[in-house]
């Protein structure tokens, strides 16, 4: 039985189309246009720019992830150019105008299931910090921001230790702080830590403090040494007093619909560079955070930086803050505060 003439007569000038389609391949050197699938285009919002260290790391995440999906992703890092204020930066991620952000310090104001982390003195150091957020703790905060928020998270890092920076005189133990303007981030475990340490908490957003500090509105603020010199708090204040009063956890989220757009092997790239960025700023934050490393960043940019009497400060947190978030965070707090390495 023989085939329709209609379809003999399409079949052929088929396969002339691309006889002459592959002719026009072969003489240039590269598929046509139609066939070249356009990069998916994905953007990331920074509140700082280079040197910031989360600046440096996601940076180079954004250009690893062009490279490696070799131009299937055209990943990039915006720092500080494009929104201006961190919690701007958190609704563009999650109305999905930008695919990817971080909210930076103010990631307890975004989202307060973190907050229980940044309570003074509840997370004891570094490996600690480390091994809760990679580990269980970090998965079930995950799953609480990603049901909550519609939000994937794709690391935690944080900028270290709060420390803080002052104008007029260091603050060496918690007397210190009485009558002092104290600038916090806007979640308000920041404001009760610096209350119940003894100062006056004035929350203000990042945006605004370098002039609030140069117009006397706050004596000063607190920040992980690591920011201190990126950030130029040099300019505004003289001091720099270790007191290690908040530990400072903050993560990197991508929308959610536009994560599940991606392939499962797109989204490991994504994951796999995003645990790499994390390493990154673990190390950048951790590496000056100590007495001497302190000093050799700092001392030659004007600064002076003195040692507080930590237990001092210890022994008011938990006297005076701790008691009110132990009954909020319940589980949460017993599994932090009796977290072993």
């Amino acid at each position: 039985m023989s085939a329709p003439t209609s379809r003999v007569s399409f079949n052929r000038r088929t396969l002339l189309r691309a006889g002459a389609g592959m002719a026009g391949i072969l003489a240039t050197g590269r598929a046509p246009a139609f066939a070249q699938a356009q990069p998916k285009k994905l953007v990331f919002a920074h509140i700082n720019a280079i040197p910031e260290s989360a600046a440096i790391a996601f940076d180079w995440m954004a250009k690893e992830a062009t490279a490696q999906s070799k131009g299937a992703l055209d990943v990039q890092f915006f720092g500080k150019t494009l929104i201006p204020q961190e919690l701007e930066i958190m609704n563009a991620v999650k109305s999905g105008s930008v695919a990817m952000g971080s909210p930076a310090g103010a990631a307890a104001t975004v989202f307060p299931e973190m907050g229980a982390l940044l309570v003074p003195y509840l997370v004891k150091d570094y490996a600690s910090a480390y091994a809760m957020l990679n580990g269980r703790i970090g998965d079930k905060l995950s799953k609480q921001i990603e049901d909550n928020y519609k939000l994937k998270v794709l690391c935690y890092f944080d900028y270290g230790f709060r420390h803080f920076w002052t104008a007029k005189k260091p603050i060496v133990e918690p007397k210190d702080l009485r009558g002092m303007k104290i600038r916090v981030q806007q979640a308000k475990i920041f404001g009760d830590t610096i209350n119940g340490l003894g100062g006056s908490a004035v929350p203000m957003a990042w945006g605004e403090v370098i002039t609030a500090a140069k117009q006397g509105v706050i004596d000063g603020g607190d920040l992980p040494i690591v920011n201190m010199k990126a950030l130029k708090i040099y300019e505004v204040s003289k001091y720099a007093s270790l007191t290690y009063h908040n530990y400072g956890p903050t993560n990197a989220v991508m929308n959610l619909e536009i994560w599940n757009g991606l392939s499962p092997e797109h989204q490991k790239l994504m994951m796999d560079l995003s645990r790499a960025a994390q390493e990154k700023i673990r190390e950048a934050t951790e590496s000056v955070d100590n007495f001497a490393k302190a000093k050799a960043e700092l001392e030659p940019l004007g600064m002076t930086v003195v040692e507080a009497k930590v237990d001092e400060f210890r022994k008011v947190a938990q006297q005076k803050i701790w008691p009110a978030y132990k009954s909020q965070y319940g589980a949460l707090w017993d599994e932090i505060e009796g977290f072993k390495v």
